[in-house]
């Protein structure tokens, strides 16, 4: 299906073919108008939603059987066929387990938040020469604010060392998606290409995920994203040791935030990272990348 085909019919009628020409998510609040944002920091203002317009972009969504999502919707977003991802808000309701509480369901829903898949093939070919150190691959993070393509250049980068080039033969890389962002799988099968030689684990907590690929898929490259918590780098770390090439990304809008990460701090002072490369977007939605090495020093 089109993505125009989830939403309301009557908004439909109002958007032009070119209307998501450029487009980079859809936001739909109930009593707000359908909002669309563009590359270029630009917004387009549709109507109003009500109520009945957010149950039916669910019933397309959901084919009819909301309870269908209900798992998806327990995590705060689900995938489409084609890669898009739906962020979900609503009202949470909790459920105990002894002494702790976890989420048991989102209902009311009252605002999504359609993220348009753009998969965009080459646009990290410029970085992978500075990723090669002989034939091995340098640890890499790249690091940037969200939603300014942190995820698209890892996922290049996947795919580009996944396939391998006339100088270099393709590497096994495995990937932890466990937001369901990197290969964008919708039952099962991904909608992205992380070239030949990906294995993806979809929907895996990345503490879990990376111990599983290590010792079930023998990865040469493990790719995870959004690193954040103690956990997380405790489960890279032990992927440094065991001889695979680790490729992460991070939230951070200069090195300055990178290094004020705890976490992070260590693997700076230790160099255990071979490349940083941060990602920045101009005000007309141009993206540019600097690449520092493992003492924080710009090379290119």
């Amino acid at each position: 299906m089109e993505i125009t085909e989830y939403l309301p019919v009557d908004f439909r009628t109002q958007m032009e073919a070119e209307t998501l020409c450029g487009a980079e998510e859809i936001r739909l609040r109930v009593g707000q108008p359908l909002e669309i944002l563009y590359a270029d920091e630009k917004e387009k203002e549709i109507g109003l939603l009500t109520e009945a317009h957010m149950r039916e972009v669910l019933n397309y969504l959901s084919g009819y059987s909301v309870y269908a999502l209900e798992e998806e919707l327990r995590q705060g977003y689900f995938t489409l066929e084609g890669g898009h991802r739906i962020g979900v808000s609503g009202r949470a309701s909790y459920e105990k387990h002894g002494t702790s509480s976890c989420m048991k369901l989102l209902s009311c829903i009252s605002g999504l938040n359609i993220r348009l898949a753009h998969e965009k093939k080459g646009c990290a070919s410029v970085l992978i020469p500075w990723l090669y150190c002989g034939e091995n691959v340098y640890h890499t993070f790249f690091f940037a604010p969200p939603g300014v393509g942190k995820t698209t250049y890892l996922r290049d980068c996947i795919r580009l060392l996944s396939k391998g080039n006339h100088l270099r033969a393709g590497k096994k890389v495995g990937v932890v998606d466990e937001r369901s962002e990197i290969a964008a799988c919708y039952r099962g099968i991904p909608q992205n290409d992380l070239g030949p030689r990906t294995d993806v684990l979809d929907g895996c907590k990345k503490t879990e995920g990376i111990r599983m690929l290590l010792r079930s898929m023998s990865p040469q490259i493990l790719a995870v994203d959004e690193l954040g918590g103690k956990e997380d780098f405790a489960a890279v770390k032990q992927a440094l040791c065991c001889g695979c090439r680790v490729l992460g990304t991070v939230h951070a809008g200069c090195v300055q935030e990178l290094l004020d990460k705890p976490y992070l701090q260590a693997c700076v002072t230790q160099k255990l990272f071979g490349r940083y490369i941060l990602i920045e977007r101009n005000s007309r939605g141009e993206r540019s990348t600097t690449i520092y090495d493992e003492r924080m020093e710009r090379i290119c």
